[in-house]
């Protein structure tokens, strides 16, 4: 089991970015609205130099803010409203490599995805993945934890893992969440 402990606390965005480089948490908590450097610019820094892991956690359950997150990297989406039990169980899940979604915002994120009509495209690198990726990177775009992956392909979790691994630096990818609006993206789920 994944024990979770609370290394430090940071004011603002540019004290939780430093906090992460000096401690390398495997999980950050990042509000949105904070002074300075607000949560979604510390979400990109961290993501993109592959500090940390960052869960969203905010009281703002605003369209905006959950897709800037999402696009900067972060691994879930939490509303503060969350009962403490599913925070520490969420911090454990994008520990181990899946992505958090609050509930009351899938639903809506699901319909605004769906309501874009972009073409399909081939996103670069997709071309390098194996088929058995292409699955991996497929059940991604489901939204599906690395156990149903495992349990839908007849793989073991590590193997999923490994596999995840693959994809996201194939793909130049920072999160899972990232790597499931490539999949939506490509057209490899299925309506």
């Amino acid at each position: 089991m994944i024990r979770v402990v609370v290394a430090d606390e940071g004011a603002d965005g540019a004290a939780a970015v430093r906090l992460a480089r000096e401690l390398r948490p495997d999980v950050v908590l990042m509000d949105i609205r904070m002074p300075g450097t607000d949560g979604i610019t510390a979400t990109r820094e961290l993501t993109a130099d592959g500090v940390c892991e960052v869960v969203v956690l905010t009281t703002f359950d605003l369209d905006e803010y959950v897709h800037g997150a999402l696009r900067a990297g972060a691994a879930g989406f939490l509303l503060k409203s969350v009962e403490a039990a599913r925070l520490v169980e969420s911090v454990r899940l994008v520990a181990r490599g899946d992505g958090v979604i609050e509930p009351s915002v899938t639903r809506r994120l699901l319909t605004a995805f769906a309501a874009t009509s972009k073409p399909v495209r081939t996103p670069n690198g997709l071309d390098q993945l194996t088929d058995r990726e292409r699955e991996v990177l497929a059940c991604l775009g489901e939204g599906l934890s690395n156990q149903e992956i495992g349990r839908r392909l007849f793989i073991g979790e590590t193997t999923v893992k490994t596999h995840v691994s693959r994809v996201l630096a194939k793909l130049d990818l920072k999160s899972r969440v990232q790597a499931a609006i490539l999949a939506q993206d490509a057209g490899l789920v299925p309506d």
